[in-house]
């Protein structure tokens, strides 16, 4: 359990922005996804909703998507120490600050106060539960176009911790998507804590910016002090509002996966592959679509080294990619799960030399030999978590010391499959514990190249 004061003096706003915070990636929705979508967002105090998502409301009203707010509790306990308001009379100023706040926002008539007590919202995750589930029915939707927002469950506040565990556990149960929001994490955590560095950044426009500042300004009660006298002192200061001034808000981002839904494993990709496949000779538009050429190209281009002797591609589809890297590789061996992919391949990389394609289902039919490159392009996501742990063994077994691992992933939620990509990334992280030579984020996809510990033999 972490342990802190508001008055401690925190790690500050500059060491966050040194840390690489700011090029965090972005949260892999554009604009008209957010617009169809639905947002239950929770707050355990006024004042939790405008610092940790205020902005990226103000942008979802701008885009008309529909939300809801839920707050939890009056936050009565912000001051208990205060000679001049007990507690009853603070709920009532706190509540009028947070409807006002709300108004701000552009959300005047779109909260529910749940009246839950303050510092005690770990023994009523029940009503917390049936409250969310409840606002989920007030807007139908499908279940994966349904986020909840809501504060991170390791945030080190009691209340936020509880509160986040019960929104996580329900968007797990239900389908739903879910964005958790950190608030005094950046006021005790530093820049060496590492689960950071797995979340994403929602940019704020100016219009969003202007709205959260003033939202933030009506939470008086939180921003300046009650009185001049001792217990009345202001609770968040102007260095710790400094972590929520930014151009950006920092989310922990889960994708929706249907509960029911059937969720594939390696051991269908051959069906489902040769389905794809059997349907058209360029599924996914590799030859002609701009973002999978200049994919392609930032891909061959993130390759720190010239040239490699033995390469080995996981996932080759029609072969479009090999046939770019072929020209970096001394021999080359790419392996797909569809047989009819493989035989597309074959007769695009016909004639190229050191080239050979084989028909494969990894983890368990892993080649022999040994590679010093290993590319895994757009299918860790096709594989069950355990299989991709197996995975990263097999690249482990197999690839060169200051071998290159080559990982390049789309960032949305891939239907019928357990992972996306930026779950991929993170597992093989976690997985292998080897150096980054370059990562590369944006909306869509993530590229990123890992080597092998130990010296590259040199020719």
């Amino acid at each position: 359990m972490v342990t802190f004061s508001h008055t401690d003096e925190g790690t500050s706003e500059a060491a966050w922005a040194a840390s690489g915070l700011p090029a965090a990636p972005e949260l892999p929705l554009d604009a008209t996804e957010l617009a169809a979508m639905r947002f239950v967002v929770l707050a355990a105090h006024p004042d939790d909703e405008t610092l940790g998502a205020g902005g990226l409301m103000a942008s979802l009203v701008g885009l008309g998507a529909k939300v809801e707010v839920l707050l939890c509790t009056a936050g009565e306990g912000s001051h208990p120490d205060s000679p001049t308001i007990t507690p009853e009379q603070l709920a009532q100023v706190r509540l009028a600050e947070f409807s006002e706040a709300l108004t701000a926002l552009g959300l005047k008539d779109h909260w529910t106060f749940l009246g839950l007590p303050d510092r005690g919202l770990a023994g009523h995750a029940e009503a917390i539960a049936r409250a969310v589930r409840g606002a989920a029915h007030r807007m139908p939707a499908d279940a994966g176009m349904l986020a909840v927002v809501a504060p991170y469950r390791a945030d080190g506040h009691g209340d936020h911790d509880a509160l986040g565990a019960v929104a996580a556990e329900v968007a797990r149960e239900d389908g739903h998507a879910l964005l958790e929001y950190p608030i005094w994490f950046w006021h005790w955590a530093t820049t060496q804590h590492r689960e950071w560095r797995d979340w994403v950044r929602f940019h704020l426009a100016e219009p969003a910016r202007q709205a959260k500042q003033r939202a933030m300004a009506e939470h008086a009660t939180q921003v300046q002090p009650l009185s001049p006298l001792p217990g009345d002192e202001t609770l968040l200061s102007g260095e710790f509002l400094e972590h929520f001034s930014r151009s950006f808000e920092v989310f922990a981002w889960t994708p929706a996966l249907p509960p029911s839904e059937e969720v594939y494993s390696s051991s269908d990709a051959e069906a489902v592959f040769d389905r794809v496949h059997d349907g058209s000779a360029d599924p996914w538009n590799y030859t002609g679509s701009w973002y999978e050429r200049r994919k392609r190209a930032l891909t061959l281009a993130a390759l720190p080294d010239p040239s490699y002797e033995n390469g080995l591609e996981v996932g080759c589809s029609i072969g479009t990619l090999t046939a770019e890297l072929a020209g970096r590789c001394r021999s080359l061996l790419a392996v797909d799960a569809s047989g009819s992919a493989v035989r597309q391949a074959g007769q695009v990389l016909e004639g190229l030399p050191g080239v050979h394609v084989e028909q494969r289902v990894l983890p368990r039919d892993w080649p022999k030999g040994n590679y010093d490159l290993v590319v895994v392009s757009e299918v860790g996501y096709y594989l069950a978590a355990e299989e991709l742990a197996t995975l990263w063994d097999r690249v482990e077994a197999s690839l060169e010391p200051g071998g290159t691992l080559l990982l390049c992933h789309w960032r949305h939620p891939v239907r019928g499959w357990e992972l996306d990509g930026d779950a991929v990334h993170a597992l093989a992280r976690q997985r292998l514990g080897w150096r980054s030579a370059g990562l590369y984020q944006e909306r869509d996809f993530v590229l990123e190249v890992l080597i092998a510990p130990g010296n590259k033999a040199t020719a």
